[in-house]
């Protein structure tokens, strides 16, 4: 039988190991999909594509070290609204550049027969996360 230390030490092994694993995999997934060069297409700025990939790597690596020690950010209740705008704008964009790469609006168009009207599904889309994530912070689940 293995000693407590010996036990906890393995499993924090593993447990690294693993989010190294899966950390490495959703970043190589986000890169190699070209979300980050179809964004920086998007917006002119194709000479920063190594910044804003490791901009996306340091996120993930603060946002989990924030997580998984409980570390607060000084500003309090004032910076919360700024950071959940930046957040939720975050996300939006890369699901819909994410569906757009992967073609998803176009296959959808073609087989539910929508002629008009996208650009208001889209917002429908858009409005309905939004109202989901406002129910979901009002009741603190």
């Amino acid at each position: 039988m293995m000693p407590n230390w010996a036990a906890q030490i393995l499993l924090g092994m593993i447990g690294f190991s693993g989010g190294v694993a899966i950390a490495g995999g959703l970043f190589s997934f986000i890169i190699g999909l070209g979300v980050i060069s179809e964004f920086a297409d998007r917006t002119r700025t194709g000479d920063k594509v190594l910044l804003y990939e490791e901009c996306v790597a340091l996120g993930g690596i603060l946002g989990n070290i924030f997580f998984l020690y409980r570390l607060s950010i000084p500003g309090g209740m004032v910076l919360l609204p700024i950071f959940g705008l930046c957040a939720g704008i975050f996300v939006g964009c890369w699901s819909m550049a994410l569906a757009e790469i992967l073609n998803i609006f176009p296959i959808f168009v073609r087989r539910v027969k929508i002629l008009k009207g996208i650009p208001w599904l889209i917002a429908g889309i858009a409005f309905g996360k939004g109202i989901g994530a406002v129910i979901f912070y009002a009741n603190r689940w």
